[in-house]
């Protein structure tokens, strides 16, 4: 397991992904466009740039061609290696460039990252309707896997039983593969995961002898920490077999086996009575339309006197899951807006008492990821094979760049039951020493 202690902050940049044995060399920033071009490849492109707001991208084609936006000096070049690479990009760039680049067809030369975040820039822009039209028929043609009890376990089983060592890999010590919380910037990705944990313990203001309930547990590290460090008996919840694995055998070395239950079992079929509800990273794989029975279910376990906190990444306003992320990496994924996140406490009697914004902690969050990533990328290609690294060395960049430019956020959400007066009256029991 790696650990994330005493390693300098800095962003990690792939400057040039061609495969192992190219000799493609980085080189220096292509020269600014001055003209349209004329080849009907070439028109293709401008459109589809035109299409994302004209962002500071270039092309480079397999005839030598390259198009960009005029005017503008390019933050990367994607190299299109021949015309039926470029009429799949064309006709569905949402998923095809992923597609294309995690078998290698599309390589980048030059910075990945403010590649996308320049992509989201410019199709946030209002007018983007050529680029909207696409989504539209895109996310009507996309088969969107369930979140049934069935449904939700082959989602979680896709994504989190992958291997237990892939994800030691570059989530550092504690395995926490949510947002973690960042007080100082010389904060260490571990120091942020322990500080996320206390963050929460906090927000639910937990006593020693209190009962929690951690619906969605990941690796257990939260769990463990609440056991540990304020003395309160857990009973956790999740559906991932090889984390729950883990997560048993770090209770029983750390002593904690008769503090913490992990359960392995759907949050559905939580029962119990319990004075804090915690669920740190769950609520984007329940879909929104089981937010009502969620409300019902932690009505029934939660004390009157309870507290209860929902962490989960979202956006400002709805929209489906990027349709890439959604068939190659995250099955079933639905980040809710605030808006929807109501659903689960207005008709089951909830008073929210708090909601934090974290989005700026997870892109310094997936700062470190994707930096520790790419220093363990021999060993994830020896895990699986070439394909696979740039497919999550995409999906990292991408997470990232969503987060720093507002397409993605970070929620949480604390509430209590609306009749209950044991509520803080300030923050203060948050910022103590």
């Amino acid at each position: 397991m790696q650990t994330s202690e005493q390693r300098p902050m800095t962003t990690f940049r792939v400057a040039n992904d061609a495969p192992q044995g190219s000799t493609r060399q980085e080189s220096s920033p292509p020269a600014t466009p001055t003209s349209r071009p004329h080849s009907f490849e070439g028109r293709l492109l401008h459109a589809l740039l035109h299409a994302f707001g004209n962002p500071p991208v270039q092309f480079a084609l397999w005839n030598g061609e390259r198009v960009g936006s005029i005017g503008s000096e390019p933050v990367a070049t994607m190299h299109i290696p021949d015309r039926s690479a470029l009429v799949r990009l064309c006709m569905d760039p949402d998923v095809q460039f992923g597609e294309l680049y995690s078998v290698g067809r599309i390589q980048v030369e030059g910075d990945l990252g403010r590649l996308i975040e320049v992509l989201y820039q410019g199709a946030a822009q209002p007018g983007r309707n050529s680029i909207s039209a696409l989504r539209h028929l895109g996310q009507w043609l996309h088969r969107r896997p369930s979140n049934t009890l069935l449904g939700s376990r082959e989602n979680i089983h896709h994504h989190y039983d992958i291997g237990n060592e892939f994800y030691s890999l570059w989530l550092g010590s504690t395995m926490a593969y949510t947002c973690a919380y960042f007080p100082t910037p010389d904060t260490t990705l571990d120091q942020a995961q322990l500080a996320k944990f206390e963050h929460v313990c906090r927000k639910v203001q937990l006593r020693p002898g209190q009962h929690v309930v951690d619906a969605g547990c990941g690796w257990g590290g939260l769990a463990l920490y609440m056991a540990r460090h304020h003395g309160v008996k857990v009973t956790a919840f999740n559906i991932s077999r090889e984390q729950i694995a883990y997560a048993r055998e770090r209770a029983k070395e750390g002593g904690l086996e008769h503090r913490v239950e992990f359960v392995e079992d759907d949050y559905r079929n939580i029962r119990g009575s319990f004075d804090a509800f915690v669920s740190v990273g769950m609520l984007e794989h329940v879909g929104v339309e089981n937010y009502p029975a969620l409300g019902e279910l932690i009505r029934g376990c939660l004390k009157p006197q309870g507290l209860g906190l929902i962490h989960t990444i979202g956006r400002n306003r709805w929209k489906p899951m990027h349709r890439w992320i959604d068939r190659r990496i995250f099955p079933g994924a639905n980040p809710p807006s605030l808006k929807q996140m109501m659903d689960i406490f207005e008709d089951s009697g909830f008073s929210v008492l708090d909601v934090e914004n974290l989005r700026l902690h997870y892109a310094k969050t997936l700062d470190w990821w994707w930096r520790l990533y790419e220093e363990s990328r021999d060993q994830v290609a020896r895990m699986f094979d070439e394909n696979f690294v740039r497919m999550w060395r995409l999906y990292l960049a991408g997470s990232r760049a969503a987060f720093i430019t507002g397409e993605m956020q970070l929620f949480q959400v604390v509430f209590a039951p609306g009749t209950s007066n044991n509520v803080p009256m300030t923050r203060h029991h948050l910022y103590r020493s």
